[in-house]
């Protein structure tokens, strides 16, 4: 990984993107207690060669250590939303699980969404535990 103040990284391995922009908002759903590790090794497989503008989560899960420490050493920022507005957010995959847990259609795509300026680029996918979804930025 890049030091934090040489700007954005380029993940490494092999997503499943149906666009090509040059920088993504990437929303995460993760578990408590997830540690940056995972979800920086998450991000390499889902998004190989893509730039990451930002990260993007539940505001309860951008206050874990896991996520702010992925963030630092990604050289981005890290935003978080709350459920009500990430419900707001029409998602194209919805997640039973989410909905069961927050009562909100999901939040990796809708915070990916919320987080970017485009549309969703790379939808939900469960990478080693952790949920990545990623729009443009």
């Amino acid at each position: 990984m890049a030091p934090p103040d040489s700007g954005p990284v380029r993940a490494t391995a092999a997503p499943l993107v149906t666009g090509r922009p040059d920088m993504l908002a990437v929303g995460l759903g993760l578990r408590p207690d997830l540690p940056a590790d995972r979800i920086l090794a998450a991000l390499a497989q889902a998004l190989p060669g893509l730039r990451i503008a930002c990260l993007a989560t539940l505001d309860r899960r951008a206050g874990e250590p896991g996520a702010q420490r992925a963030a630092v050493l990604l050289g981005v920022p890290l935003h978080g939303f709350a459920a009500d507005r990430l419900a707001q957010m029409p998602v194209p995959n919805p997640s039973d699980r989410v909905v069961a847990a927050l009562g909100i259609p999901g939040v990796a795509e809708a915070a990916a969404l919320l987080a970017g300026t485009g549309p969703l680029i790379v939808p939900r996918r469960v990478v080693g535990g952790v949920v990545i979804a990623a729009a443009a930025a």
